[in-house]
């Protein structure tokens, strides 16, 4: 590729750092708002949530002692920390265990970095409930654009992980539009955040999901609000990382591994018309991804046909190749399909309590149903990603053979959960953690956002 120079800018980066500069100023479709509102208070509910949890709590421990000025809350404790310490925190309490949604087609977990960043900035800068919308919606669609540019489940094969790529960007515009920034600065946040993309799949082999909660949350957040504040300070920069000599696309074009060259231009594509907010899936249940079509399906069988753990004789499921490997026999239970399996054989239902019960792992009539839930890999459904599908078949002691295939998991994009759903899930979520009254208001508070015009608005409803 032959050199650019320095002052040449690409009419790629023109339209995308000019898109995040002005998008504040563009009100969204009703729908599209709906939707954003559906993620933010997802998103918000993980983040209660995960403030109980380990990853949640050593997050929490580690920005206190850090210690800064005080911009921008810690949702389920009553710290308030600098925005960059913040974003940090609340990504890892967001994914603090497997209630935050996912973009397939991204192969990402767009919110648990999205939106806490865009929370922090949003508080700091004393932003409108509105402006926060906008600011979320924008980092799905650069966030989602970033990963299928570099063909995201490909890419992510290769053993990077896309879960830190799209998302840091994400939280990196989403920032940068809340902090007003102009196109130059825009282009320079850019920059930083190209600077500090990473992430391996390494992650699988954590086994206390504190890692994960860095990589998946805490370190996209980071570092696109880190590369917000650091141009807001004065800090300049390239003025063009996407094209030119050595840049971002040339460092990860994996075209010889995969076979297929990055598409730099799909970072623009469609921007203002196609919202990738309602591409992406909010979890029926608070477990991984590649579970989420087995309990569907199992879930339809015991109702259907009345089926309890004592009728069963064995149980075989199968899933994508990759999804497979991901959830076999995991020590954690939300991420351990033959545990799920077992505890929705037996209980007729999983929560999020149940979900995270780890001293029911070692329960012998769980256990012991598990020794007979079998798990398959299949490389047609991998190909058929991003559909996430799901077979369940039950073989019972008088002889049926039972049979589920879900091919749209509940709260999808394909079959999306609906704004009650999405209520009763967080508000259930919440009301451990921080009480039903409150748990109530925030809801209602969220549903309503656009009456809000301090984000500060929030912190006495997301400290607990």
């Amino acid at each position: 590729m032959s050199a650019t120079k320095p002052s040449e800018i690409s009419p790629l980066m023109q339209a995308l750092a000019g898109y995040i500069a002005t998008a504040l100023r563009r009100p969204l479709p009703a729908p599209v708002v709906e939707k954003t509102k559906h993620h933010l208070l997802d998103t918000v509910a993980a983040m209660i949530t995960g403030a109980r949890l380990p990853p949640g709590k050593m997050a929490i421990s580690y920005v206190k002692k850090l210690g800064e000025r005080k911009e921008a809350t810690v949702a389920g404790s009553r710290l308030l920390t600098g925005v960059v310490h913040a974003a940090l925190a609340n990504g890892m309490l967001a994914h603090a265990d497997e209630t935050d949604d996912s973009h397939a087609g991204a192969m990402m977990h767009p919110g648990c970095a999205i939106v806490p960043a865009a929370l922090a900035m949003a508080e700091r800068g004393r932003a409108s409930g509105t402006a926060l919308l906008r600011a979320v919606t924008l980092g799905y669609d650069v966030a989602a654009r970033l990963n299928m540019s570099l063909h995201g489940s490909h890419f992510r094969a290769v053993g990077h992980l896309t879960h830190c790529f799209g998302p840091m960007f994400g939280a990196a515009a989403a920032g940068a539009a809340l902090a007003g920034l102009d196109s130059r600065q825009v282009r320079h946040v850019l920059s930083y955040t190209a600077q500090q993309a990473s992430g391996l799949s390494t992650y699988m082999f954590d086994t206390d999901h504190i890692e994960k909660a860095f990589d998946f949350g805490g370190m996209p957040a980071r570092g696109g609000v880190s590369a917000v504040t650091m141009v807001e300070a004065g800090f300049t920069g390239v003025e063009d990382v996407f094209s030119g000599e050595r840049n971002f696309y040339v460092a990860f074009d994996e075209s010889g591994r995969i076979g297929r060259a990055p598409q730099p231009e799909i970072l623009a594509r469609g921007l203002g018309t196609v919202y990738e907010i309602m591409n992406t899936n909010i979890k029926r249940w608070s477990v991984g991804s590649p579970i989420q079509a087995a309990l569907d399906s199992l879930l339809e069988l015991i109702r259907a046909h009345g089926v309890k753990a004592g009728d069963v004789e064995k149980v075989r499921v199968t899933v994508y190749a990759s999804g497979a490997n991901t959830v076999d026999n995991r020590e954690m239970p939300d991420i351990n399909m033959q545990q799920m399996c077992a505890v929705m054989l037996l209980d007729g239902i999983v929560t999020f309590r149940s979900a995270h019960d780890e001293k029911r792992m070692k329960d012998p009539k769980v256990a012991a149903l598990r020794q007979r839930i079998e798990l398959a890999g299949s490389e047609e459904m991998q190909q058929r990603l991003p559909e996430r599908h799901g077979i369940v078949e039950l073989t019972l002691k008088d002889g049926r053979h039972l049979r589920h295939h879900t091919t749209a998991v509940r709260g999808t994009a394909q079959n999306p959960m609906t704004h009650a759903e999405v209520d009763e899930k967080c508000y259930h979520l919440m009301t451990p953690v921080i009480g039903a009254k409150r748990s109530r208001r925030l809801c209602d508070t969220v549903w309503h956002i656009e009456r809000i015009k301090d984000a500060r608005a929030l912190r006495p409803l997301l400290q607990a």
